[in-house]
């Protein structure tokens, strides 16, 4: 009787910690970092014992510049050298700007989490999903109505995005910064301190304006097929976060989207 083919679901490894190299819209040799790579793949039985090498080979091959165009290309090779039905990779890694602080323009480099999610199934069109996450001050909603003042809470901005091209890090992290009400830097001077202190204590900009005017902005680019803001708010009263979110599907168009004229 011949042996029929079996598959083994989900087979794979975790958090593999690999220098590569990202992309990045200042430098266009890409940002080098250290990614935690994880993967799972779909694949036939009797490739079983061969296939981590086979895999931190290709990783090895495929180490600089990841990105989306990238990506897209490179799965397929995933695909074809493990001989799988089914490759999900995951790329986490730090992605550092420069910034320059309000008032004294001090330079200062700021950290953002980063991520790559790429897969692909037995229909063979690949997806790229990049994502990143962007810290932020908004304003703590209850201090509309004490006596004492507004003040302002920590948040964390996540933007997943799904485009034909590379997204830029950068770019969604000035997004954001356009948006909050104080971008997060990693050094500020005291004029730099006393800024800050002042347009949090007398301006207001909840996270729920701010997510909505990012919402807007995204849907109005081309390029992002589809895209998921989520935002984590860190109020120093309590000891729990809040969050809201909003997504848009490749499949479900914005309602308020105006074409150019």
């Amino acid at each position: 009787m011949k042996e029929e083919k079996r598959y083994l679901e989900d087979v794979g490894m975790k958090n593999l910690p690999f220098p590569m190299k990202v992309i990045s819209k200042v430098n266009k040799n890409g940002q080098p970092t250290i990614a935690d790579i994880s993967i799972s793949a779909r694949i036939m039985h009797e490739f079983e014992a061969g296939w981590i090498d086979k895999f931190i080979q290709i990783v090895h091959n495929h180490r600089d510049r990841i990105g989306t165009k990238t990506l897209k290309v490179n799965i397929k090779d995933y695909v074809r050298h493990l001989k799988a039905t089914s490759v999900k990779i995951d790329f986490q890694y730090p992605f550092f700007i420069e910034k320059r602080t309000p008032v004294s323009k001090e330079k200062c480099l700021v950290r953002y989490l980063c991520s790559y999610s790429v897969k692909t199934d037995e229909s063979g069109k690949p997806r790229v999903i990049f994502g990143i996450k962007v810290p932020c001050i908004s304003t703590y909603p209850l201090s509309f109505e004490k006596q004492g003042g507004l003040f302002g809470q920590l948040s964390v901005v996540g933007i997943e995005t799904e485009s034909r091209s590379d997204v830029y890090p950068e770019d969604l992290v000035a997004l954001v910064d356009k948006h909050a009400l104080m971008p997060v830097y990693s050094f500020l001077t005291e004029e730099d301190q006393a800024f800050v202190i002042e347009k949090v204590h007398s301006q207001k900009k909840t996270s729920v304006v701010m997510i909505d005017e990012i919402k807007d902005e995204l849907s109005h680019m081309r390029n992002i097929e589809s895209y998921k803001v989520e935002c984590s708010n860190f109020g120093m009263l309590h000891s729990y976060s809040t969050s809201i979110g909003t997504e848009k599907s490749m499949w479900i168009p914005f309602n308020s989207y105006e074409p150019e004229k």
